[in-house]
């Protein structure tokens, strides 16, 4: 009796899982911004000082041919492939200056006052970037760009949802810079 209340349970919870997890977002219609990194290729694997094994700081990143009237970029990791959520997200910043080489280990904090108080959001329950560190196997994560016609008026409380709502509208380019990372 108890072994068959524990497999209905276990089903409900892999079919619970199914239905809430989240998917990869694409962004189309916009001119690509094309983001790569000095520190890996694309599809290649993210050394660990920029994982949770390592100093946990975000890379460097390059973005080429910048559209002249972007005002912010703004940037989203994500966990393509975590087991539970599907995607799970790491890190949130926007409002961001206009430049063509976002810096490594952006510090951690609300707001970054050496990048013009860019604001961090609220990504992986922290205003900071968390590298990656999956429990076990390979993942893949993606670093989102966006060439943004405006300054965003966010809390440094919000999440990815709210600052995707933010940026509809408002995004003149759009690239990213997938890495993996794992035993």
């Amino acid at each position: 009796m108890l072994v068959s209340i524990l497999i209905v349970l276990l089903i409900l919870v892999v079919i619970l899982l199914a239905v809430i997890r989240q998917k990869d977002f694409v962004i189309e219609n916009v001119p690509k911004l094309t983001v790569t990194s000095p520190a890996f290729k694309a599809n290649g694997t993210i050394p660990v000082d920029y994982t949770g094994n390592g100093k946990d700081s975000s890379p460097e990143l390059h973005l080429s041919e910048l559209d002249e009237r972007a005002v912010s970029l703004a940037i989203i990791m994500d966990d393509i492939d975590h087991p539970l959520a599907g995607v799970y997200n790491h890190w949130l910043i926007w409002n961001l200056p206009v430049m063509d080489t976002i810096p490594a280990e952006i510090p951690q904090g609300e707001q970054v006052a050496a990048l013009n108080n860019a604001v961090q959001g609220m990504g992986y329950g922290k205003h900071r970037y968390r590298g990656p560190k999956p429990p076990f196997g390979r993942h893949r994560y993606k670093y989102h760009v966006f060439a943004l016609d405006k300054k965003l008026d966010l809390l440094a409380s919000s999440k990815k949802k709210e600052l995707l709502t933010a940026m509809e509208g408002h995004i003149l380019q759009y690239g990213y810079l997938v890495g993996e990372y794992g035993k």
